[in-house]
């Protein structure tokens, strides 16, 4: 089924944070939750996940993510720049060791010609030790299939996926 989210995938991230230590806070537009609620339907899941934003709009990107008002305006809600900054603003906000988020276009309107409908970016940011200097911020672009439920769907396993490599 095109818009069902993998919640073992979501078990298998809790278990490499787990494992590992980490907490994960989570910024999202297009998907409205869903990343939160998939990682927060597996039981335990209080040992690693501490905070969900969905930032719809560019006020609350700004407000509660940090996003910057030159991304927005250069890029657009739905960019690369825009998706790393979300995750960075998460991770550091929430003071947590990973920061994930996904902003795009789920449809069935709202596409471009450059950012047609199913369009999605992935950000995963990493806190590394203090003083390491090596933290990061990641973004990639997506273009899924389908209707609005299964580009959401999509993109929550996606950004689950991208998480889980990131981790290791």
């Amino acid at each position: 089924m095109d818009d069902a989210i993998d919640l073992e995938l979501a078990a298998r991230v809790g278990d490499a944070l787990r494992e590992r230590g980490a907490t994960l806070g989570v910024a999202e537009s297009c998907t409205g939750g869903l990343v939160g609620a998939a990682v927060t339907a597996v039981p335990g899941s209080s040992d690693y996940f501490e905070c969900g934003v969905t930032a719809y709009a560019y006020g609350p990107k700004r407000r509660l993510l940090g996003v910057s008002r030159e991304a927005l305006d250069a890029h657009g809600a739905v960019s690369a720049p825009v998706a790393r900054e979300m995750a960075r603003g998460v991770r550091d906000r929430a003071d947590v060791t990973w920061g994930l988020a996904t902003t795009g276009v789920a449809g069935p309107g709202g596409g471009t010609e450059d950012d047609p409908v199913g369009t999605v970016y992935v950000g995963v940011a990493h806190a590394a030790p203090w003083g390491s200097g090596a933290s990061t911020a990641t973004a990639s672009r997506y273009e899924f299939d389908g209707d609005r439920a299964a580009v959401r769907a999509k993109t929550v396993d996606r950004a689950l996926t991208e998480l889980l490599e990131a981790i290791g």
